[in-house]
């Protein structure tokens, strides 16, 4: 899925989209030559000087990228729901809409960044998004995580209830659009254990530094894991249920480990998970997990049904 953050060909190559073909040519050689892992350079930075140079390497798909404003064919921001189960497997539970908040909190900034008055008919344009501040394209980025992991939990199984978008002011009742990150953006509860999940796509690989999630996309002072373990406390006070970990889901090429233990925030376990390894790690817990007796899943669901509220 492609992400609103994600930089352009030029961008990835390091030359302005009016370089000629030539400098364009010259630059790739120099990025492909410095991000070869042989080199000492990245994995995933030098996919992304190859999966660049396809766009626009050749005048031809230039052209062609250049002609649909600087998008990749087939892009799209447009919502896409949890798809159905395609099998005979009951689905999971789920309630709340996933990404429905910061959909709607990113088309009130479109709107106000175009301008009062100014026509708007498709805000989910690739090419607008993409010319749009930086601020606009992370929270639609926000959105599009959150419906893509909404889509990743749908086959669990009845086992499993999931709750989206679920409002963390204090005593769970009352939200704002001032509160913004103010909600758990997914509750997982099943025989493995209850989970806080955080949705994010930085548009940029991440890495790990004291049980923290750090890359050159955060904003100073972003402290993921802190701000989940921080949400996930005031459910679990209100509730009175004790969550088993706290899990923040990116995209599979921005960490190069599927599934990393990163320790122990505010007493709970922390895990940075790829969206498609997801799934698996619901289903398996982690190693110091116990299982989850139907009492106790019982109990847990009906105080989470009784106090949850969402955004």
């Amino acid at each position: 899925m492609a992400s609103p953050l994600s930089a352009s060909p030029y961008e990835v190559l390091g030359v302005a989209p009016s370089a000629s073909n030539e400098e364009l040519r010259r630059a790739y050689r120099a990025r492909l030559r410095s991000s070869h892992p042989d080199t000492g350079g990245e994995a995933s930075e030098f996919h992304a000087v190859q999966a660049a140079w396809e766009l626009v390497g050749t005048p031809e798909s230039r052209a062609l990228y250049d002609r649909q404003g600087g998008t990749s064919p087939g892009e799209t921001f447009a919502a896409r729901p949890a798809r159905p189960s395609t099998g005979s497997r009951p689905q999971a539970r789920s309630y709340g809409h996933p990404g429905g908040w910061r959909r709607e909190k990113y088309l009130g900034l479109m709107r106000e960044w175009v301008g009062r008055g100014a026509a708007l008919p498709d805000p989910y344009d690739p090419a607008l998004v993409r010319s749009a501040p930086r601020d606009i394209r992370h929270v639609l980025s926000d959105a599009l995580a959150e419906e893509a992991t909404a889509r990743a939990l749908t086959d669990l199984g009845l086992a499993f209830t999931i709750w989206h978008d679920v409002a963390t002011s204090e005593g769970g009742t009352s939200y704002s659009p001032d509160d913004d990150g103010q909600k758990l953006d997914h509750i997982v509860l099943g025989p493995t254990g209850l989970f806080a999940v955080l949705s994010e796509d930085w548009g940029a690989p991440v890495r790990i530094k004291r049980s923290e999630i750090i890359g050159e996309n955060l904003v100073d002072g972003e402290r993921p894991f802190h701000s989940l373990a921080a949400r996930a406390k005031v459910i679990a006070r209100a509730a009175k249920v004790r969550f088993t970990a706290l899990v923040v889901v990116i995209p599979d090429d921005a960490f190069p480990e599927s599934l990393t233990e990163v320790g122990k925030v505010r007493g709970l376990p922390a895990v940075l998970v790829h969206r498609s390894r997801l799934p698996g790690l619901m289903r398996s817990g982690i190693d110091n997990d116990d299982p989850v007796g139907g009492n106790e899943l019982f109990d847990a669901r009906t105080r989470l049904q009784a106090t949850v509220r969402f955004v």
